[in-house]
C-alpha cells in the first residue's frame, strides 16, 4: 500500500485535490473488486497546518485528516494549486516539504502548487509545467527550472508535474500506471467514466 498525501489549504483549487483523491481512492476500490483477499494499492491522506477545516476556492469547507506534524509517513505527496500566494512564504511549509522531499518516492504538483515546490528549492534544474496562465510567471520567477506548455503533465522521475486544475487527474492516473499497471489505471478511468490515454503531449 502507498500512502498518498495531498496538501490542503485555504483557496486550494476544489478539483486539484478532489481529482487526485478520487482516482487513487477508486484506484483501491477497482483493485479490491478484482482482488478481495490482496491489500487495496492506495490509502489518501488529507494534511493541513491545522486540524480545522480549510476553505477551499469558492468557500467550499474541507476537513482535513491530518497536519503537518501528525501525518502517517508518504509515499508520495501531492500539492494541489489555486491561489496559493498566501502560502508561499510560509517557513514551516518550505521546511515540511523540504523533509518530505527526502523521504517520498514522488513529489507531485498540480497547477500552480507547483509555485510551492519551486519556492522551497525543489524544482532547480527539472523540467516541470503548470497551468498554462501561470508558465510564464513560474519561468520568470525560478529561472533555475524548465517550464514546458507541452502537454498534461510531465514525469521527471521522482518529480511529477501537472498542467492545470483537471489535468490533475491525468497526472494521478499516470502514476496509479506507473505503479500499478495501465490495465488498472485505464479501469479506474473508466470507473470514473473519464476519457484519459496515457499520452502527457495530449492537449490541455
Amino acid at each position: 500500500m502507498r500512502t498518498i498525501g495531498l496538501y490542503l489549504y485555504d483557496d486550494v483549487e476544489v478539483l486539484d485535490f478532489a481529482g487526485p483523491f478520487e482516482v487513487f481512492s477508486t484506484a483501491s476500490r477497482v483493485a479490491l473488486r478484482r482482488r478481495p483477499d490482496a491489500a487495496a494499492p492506495f490509502r489518501v491522506v488529507t494534511i493541513a497546518r491545522h486540524r480545522a477545516p480549510v476553505r477551499a476556492r469558492a468557500g467550499l469547507p474541507v476537513l482535513p485528516e491530518t497536519t503537518l506534524a501528525d501525518h502517517p509517513p508518504l509515499d508520495a505527496l501531492i500539492v494541489p494549486g489555486g491561489d496559493e500566494r498566501a502560502e508561499r512564504g510560509q517557513a514551516d511549509l518550505r521546511h515540511w516539504l523540504r523533509t518530505q522531499a527526502a523521504q517520498v518516492e514522488v513529489l507531485a504538483s498540480v497547477c500552480t502548487g507547483a509555485f510551492l515546490l519551486a519556492g522551497a528549492g525543489l524544482l532547480d534544474g527539472r523540467t516541470v509545467t503548470t497551468h498554462w496562465e501561470d508558465v510564464a510567471e513560474l519561468a520568470a520567477a525560478f529561472p533555475a527550472l524548465t517550464v514546458a506548455d507541452t502537454g498534461r503533465w510531465i514525469d521527471d522521475g521522482n518529480i511529477v508535474s501537472s498542467a492545470g486544475i483537471s489535468a490533475g487527474i491525468d497526472m494521478s492516473l499516470h502514476l496509479v500506471a506507473r505503479w500499478m499497471g495501465t490495465e488498472l489505471a485505464m479501469a479506474t478511468a473508466r470507473q470514473m467514466d473519464y476519457h484519459w490515454r496515457d499520452s502527457p503531449a495530449e492537449p490541455s
